[in-house]
């Protein structure tokens, strides 16, 4: 039984200390908030995770809300050009429905089960002078707090960093009452794509109050779409709902009934997406290896961050039972976080960071595909599930090419 110490109670962070429970390993796990500050606080995320991200939850049973969310059953792509006409759209069913639950229910429960599980679970938070004095008291120091200070202990890795100011500036909604697709009434993400503006997806969603939608938009910085900061709820509504009226009018006609899901229903923000390096040296001579959004901080635009850190949590999970009574030292970390890069990261970071810019002509000809070809677009319905089959076609112009030429 190896004594491991987790700071962040996140997806990462929470399903980790849960698995490795589960496993016979003993956990301590320190919060910065108790379940009900985080069942009663504002959302903290958009998440729409595949069937791979929710295997890994279902492996130790962590699916709690699998008959409860909505089945999200595929995509559905709209791109506006200019604003306000509809150029181009198509479906994209998934081959396993997806589900988005609202992290605050979701963390709130985790945190409970992982105190009947036998965690000990600290409500406090950490600086980074506290997790120097924990740290030699555990075999391993696991850091998945992605915001606060923590997070400045890990190097910013350059060479996988492209980026050093955000991309969009992020706003979003969980409300009721927006009225189903009629061209297709079932559950599915919707993506209204506005070139040089931004973009608008649609999640349907489990939250406290029951099943809702997420309203999110992704605006070019300083743009026209750029307009959420420092605005109350019902304001960051009107805000959201005048951007699509102006901008997608045949969507507008489905939200004449939208109303926020509760008082505490809107986010607003942005980061610098980055890639930081795994290991943290302490100044006592200790190390924390990083994990989640500490390490790969991608920005939303393709939905993978909750995905990658199910799959990082995974990963992470399955190298410490391997390394047996070894020690956990710097080398197996770095190995550690290279191979989760190779297996899963790399291929998000790359696809994510190519979405954040004008989609090349090889892309855009994919995209043309699939409004005529069932099987394009089924394809890139996929990629969301394994991002790394993009790398196989989307992300390089001449095999996306043989692939068009193969399917027509």
């Amino acid at each position: 039984m190896r004594n491991i110490l987790i700071v962040g109670a996140g997806q990462a962070g929470l399903q980790l200390a849960l698995s490795l429970t589960a496993e016979g390993h003993r956990v301590t796990l320190m919060s910065a908030r108790t379940p009900g500050e985080i069942r009663d606080g504002a959302p903290t995320s958009t998440q729409a995770m595949f069937d791979p991200a929710l295997e890994t939850e279902r492996a130790y049973r962590l699916n709690h809300w699998d008959r409860l969310a909505p089945p999200i059953h595929g995509l559905h792509v709209q791109l506006a050009a200019p604003p306000g006409t509809l150029a181009l759209q198509f479906t994209a069913p998934l081959d396993r429905p997806a589900y988005s639950t609202d992290q605050r229910i979701k963390m709130a429960r985790w945190l409970t089960d992982a105190e009947q599980a036998g965690v000990e679970v600290v409500y406090q938070p950490v600086s980074p002078g506290y997790l120097d004095a924990l740290a030699p008291r555990y075999d391993l120091t696991i850091v998945a707090a992605g915001r606060g200070e923590l997070i400045q202990l890990f190097e910013r890795d350059p060479a996988r960093s492209p980026y050093e100011a955000p991309q969009r500036a992020l706003a979003v909604a969980y409300v009721h009452g927006l009225a189903p697709d009629p061209a297709w009434p079932e559950p599915h993400v919707e993506f209204h794509a506005i070139p040089g503006l931004g973009e608008l997806f649609v999640i349907p969603s489990l939250t406290r109050t029951g099943p809702c939608d997420i309203l999110f938009w992704e605006a070019i910085p300083g743009g026209p779409l750029d307009v959420f900061a420092a605005k109350t709820g019902e304001e960051h509504l009107g805000l959201t709902l005048s951007l699509i009226q102006e901008n997608l009018p045949w969507f507008a006609e489905r939200c004449a009934g939208v109303r926020l899901t509760d008082d505490r229903a809107t986010i607003e923000g942005r980061f610098t997406p980055a890639v930081r390096k795994p290991v943290a040296h302490l100044p006592s001579g200790g190390l924390a290896l990083g994990i989640g959004d500490v390490v790969v901080a991608n920005d939303p635009i393709t939905g993978q961050g909750a995905n990658t850190a199910a799959k990082a949590a995974h990963h992470y999970l399955q190298a410490i039972l391997r390394r047996g009574d070894e020690a956990f030292d710097e080398q197996w970390m770095t190995a550690t976080f290279e191979s989760f890069w190779a297996a899963h990261a790399q291929a998000v970071t790359v696809w994510t960071n190519g979405m954040l810019q004008p989609l090349p002509p090889h892309a855009q000809r994919i995209l043309g595909a699939a409004s005529a070809i069932p099987a394009v677009a089924r394809r890139f319905a996929h990629g969301f599930a394994d991002p790394n089959d993009l790398l196989t076609w989307f992300a390089d112009p001449h095999a996306a090419d043989r692939y068009l030429q193969s399917v027509r």
